[in-house]
């Protein structure tokens, strides 16, 4: 399960519940409205009948969305084995934790989703997010993995993807097979994109408040979201479920400066010895302040003195570059 409660556990929000096999990696993403175990039966009863493979097994947490009368009915019903990590064993989950990250973070980001609105955007960003992945999006999967000394080598295998797994997996039935590829054949990753790009401003707008109701429905003019990708990386993180608010640059002082009144002094200090730092500069006004400063204020006192050093060399750096051209005006001389 993901929460996608904005850091703000308090109240009613979205909820993702993600499926990883973990033989291929093929994932499945639910979007629940609220964390039910009655919504839970119901999403894996659903998804069961998407799978490209039968489900024989459910290895989940202690969550009692998923530790309830409930779900265990649905598996005995359904001649489903059930098993859980261990308790406070987080990384027993690490295969779909990775997923968890790597696919519903990357996608949703971690802002507040609730209510009607948001679980029917997830849901339809799941719908193509799964095929994308599925079919688009290889992977690394672990081999081997030995102890070497104090050291833990691992081998992976080539990255591919989730459906390039089940065409080599020889206990997928060769119909199942022959309907996947077609389903491939179907495909268009950059419509696919095209299609979660959009959902993801949808939701990013609902966070925000300033949009309800389902996203609206896609005409998709591809040619105009290639010219997108071609300068998205002007704009950093393009995702708008990530996009965060930027913040004002402070050009405030929070507290009053302690060295304010004795700067002139210090500053006469480095003009004699430009080598001497903060701490010693910090005994100098020990001695000719006695019981005004503390060394809790060194690092303050570190802070200006590399203010004076940078502008010391820029300084510099200005008149070594001015001075000729001064000169060459003075004499009318053009340098070339």
């Amino acid at each position: 399960m993901v929460s996608h409660c904005g850091g703000d556990p308090s109240g009613s929000f979205a909820h993702t519940l993600t499926l990883t096999d973990v033989c291929s990696g093929w994932t499945e993403c639910a979007a629940l409205v609220v964390r039910d175990g009655a919504l839970i039966v119901e999403a894996l009863d659903h998804l069961r009948t998407s799978m490209p493979f039968p489900l024989l097994g459910i290895d989940t947490d202690n969550g009692s969305e998923f530790l309830n009368e409930k779900l265990l009915e649905f598996c005995e019903r359904n001649n489903i084995e059930f098993t859980r990590s261990r308790p406070y064993r987080k990384n027993d989950q690490a295969w779909v934790e990775q997923k968890n990250g790597s696919v519903v973070r990357r996608l949703v980001g971690h802002r507040r989703l609730e209510g009607i609105a948001a679980a029917d955007s997830l849901a339809r960003l799941y719908s193509s997010s799964r095929l994308f992945v599925n079919f688009f999006q290889p992977s690394f999967k672990l081999i081997e993995k030995q102890h070497v000394g104090s050291r833990i080598v691992k081998r992976y295998d080539a990255p591919t993807t989730p459906f390039a797994k089940l065409m080599e997996n020889v206990t997928i039935e060769e119909k199942m097979k022959e309907r996947l590829r077609g389903v491939a054949a179907s495909l268009d990753p950059l419509r696919l994109l095209d299609e979660i790009r959009a959902v993801q401003h949808h939701l990013a707008a609902i966070a925000s408040g300033m949009a309800v109701g389902p996203p609206p429905g896609r005409d998709a003019d591809l040619e105009k979201f290639l010219g997108s990708l071609a300068t998205a990386w002007q704009e950093g993180e393009i995702r708008p479920t990530h996009r965060a608010k930027p913040r004002a640059t402070r050009h405030w002082r929070t507290r009053p400066d302690p060295f304010d009144g004795v700067w002139p002094r210090i500053r006469a200090w480095l003009d004699v010895e430009p080598s001497r730092n903060a701490a010693e500069l910090m005994e100098l006004l020990h001695d000719e302040y006695p019981g005004k400063f503390s060394d809790r204020q060194l690092r303050t006192l570190q802070r200006r003195v590399k203010g004076w050093r940078a502008e010391a060399a820029r300084r510099l750096v200005f008149a070594d570059h001015d001075r000729p051209s001064a000169e060459a005006a003075r004499s009318g001389t053009i340098l070339t």
